[in-house]
């Protein structure tokens, strides 16, 4: 019996021994599993109190190594240009302008001290990112020789096509070398000189546009063109060329709207600004203007084509050995109306005659066409000359209207001009004929109180008849 017991305590102790090593293997299998099971990643700046990870005192992922800011300005310089004078460097300036294209606020940097070469090119717009800016601190320079230019770019030399929101600015010239095409205008012409001649800088379909600051020199024809563009700036330039260079205009305008020119000289062979048919709500003011033809609106109507131009503001500028002041100038045969100009505050120094309307226009080359005494012409109305002072040349005022279109509501309004030399008092009667209007003491010489008709009234709904067409 003793015996019995003893052997039932030694399976007692040995079931307590095996139940305690069953029970341990299992936990030991369990915290291996905890140890092993990957850790889940959460994403966002951290897990909340009831969020937590395992393992949080462990350190989190690296931090991404900053990224380099993008440069916003693309010299010429480091894409390939030489700035020698001599090397082509048109490709580069491409190159700088389509990779700053891309960039918001980028800019093409022409480095001051360098003379960059530049053949006929366009530079696009239309996909460019806002306030790109052209800052011109050295020298571009045109092909010299009129023979080498190819026929397919004889319209202009730097075309800029489709801008928006664009700015050229700097301290920087803009040379055209045009002598080689005025030498063959004014000389016998070469055979191997194209009869057109191209523009420095012509801004096409482009908007909201400033040029300031930079000075344009010696181009073949118009040194600063905007066609079919509005919202327009053109501040503090300097525009110049010989007063032989034949049909130089400074700035040009064509069928342009919104546009602001002020604080600028110009000096050229033809018109320091050319307004054309299709523009309207052009202010230009305190600028100085000579030598030259002048501020001009047209010729306007060439060939009877219909010309509208419209609310145009010119005050506050100096002529200077002018052929004329300010004017306006259409074909004889044309269409159209020109309204609402004002001429204010104007000095004249040595200016041929200083306040034109010449309604029977004609350059050398279309004589003809006056002396067939073409009917009609484009209708002229709501025109102000006010204070108006300085010394003529030649005529203080020719007022030529047609005689089917009269010119209308023509005021002249405190004019004070005296001959450089001479006496007034021999001036012809005959400067004006065909003009509506009313005229405003003082008036010196006197033969311009006679210059206007008092009754414009039969004769108005031609001008409105013709603004109809505008």
């Amino acid at each position: 019996m003793k015996r019995s017991k003893n052997l039932s305590s030694l399976l007692f102790l040995f079931l307590i021994a095996f139940l305690t090593f069953l029970i341990t293997s299992v936990e030991a299998r369990k915290n291996h599993t905890k140890k092993s099971k990957p850790h889940k990643h959460h994403q966002g700046k951290g897990a909340t109190s009831g969020n937590r990870t395992h393992n949080s005192h462990l350190p989190g992922p690296a931090p991404a190594p900053p990224q380099p800011q993008q440069s916003t300005i693309f010299p010429v310089l480091s894409f390939g240009a030489k700035g020698d004078g001599v090397s082509d460097d048109s490709k580069a300036l491409v190159a700088a302008w389509e990779a700053a294209c891309r960039v918001k606020g980028a800019t093409v940097e022409i480095p001051s001290g360098f003379k960059f070469l530049i053949q006929p090119i366009t530079l696009d717009g239309s996909g460019c990112m806002p306030d790109l800016v052209l800052q011109i601190d050295g020298t571009l320079l045109a092909p010299s020789k009129a023979s080498t230019w190819p026929e397919s770019s004889l319209f202009q030399w730097i075309n800029f096509k489709y801008a928006r929101n664009f700015t050229i600015q700097g301290t920087g010239i803009v040379d055209g070398q045009g002598s080689d095409w005025w030498n063959s205008s004014a000389h016998k012409r070469s055979k191997h000189t194209p009869d057109t001649k191209p523009t420095a800088l012509r801004f096409y379909f482009s908007s909201d546009v400033t040029v300031r600051n930079i000075k344009i020199i010696n181009s073949p024809q118009c040194h600063l063109k905007f066609d079919n563009s509005s919202w327009i700036k053109v501040n503090n330039i300097t525009i110049t060329s010989p007063d032989y260079s034949p049909n130089t205009d400074g700035i040009h305008l064509q069928n342009t709207q919104n546009v602001e020119i002020h604080h600028s000289t110009i000096g050229c062979g033809d018109d320091c600004v050319s307004i054309q048919t299709g523009c309207s709500n052009v202010h230009i003011h305190h600028v100085k203007c000579g030598p030259g033809h002048g501020i001009s609106l047209g010729g306007l109507g060439k060939a009877g084509s219909v010309a509208c131009v419209s609310n145009i503001i010119v005050n506050n500028i100096l002529f200077q050995n002018t052929q004329s002041g300010v004017r306006i100038k259409t074909w004889p045969g044309g269409k159209g109306s020109v309204k609402n100009v004002s001429f204010s505050n104007i000095q004249v120094s040595n200016v041929g005659v200083p306040i034109v309307i010449d309604q029977n226009y004609c350059d050398n080359m279309k004589k003809h066409l006056c002396q067939n005494q073409i009917r009609g012409a484009v209708a002229i109305s709501g025109v102000k000359f006010d204070n108006i002072i300085g010394n003529y040349s030649k005529e203080p005022i020719r007022l030529a209207c047609s005689n089917d279109t009269p010119c209308t509501d023509v005021d002249l309004i405190d004019i004070r001009l005296k001959p450089t030399t001479g006496d007034p008092r021999s001036l012809r009667s005959d400067l004006c004929r065909n003009s509506y209007g009313k005229s405003k003491a003082p008036l010196l010489p006197s033969v311009i109180d006679y210059c206007l008709r008092r009754d414009g009234g039969q004769v108005k709904h031609i001008a409105r008849s013709h603004e109809k067409m505008c």
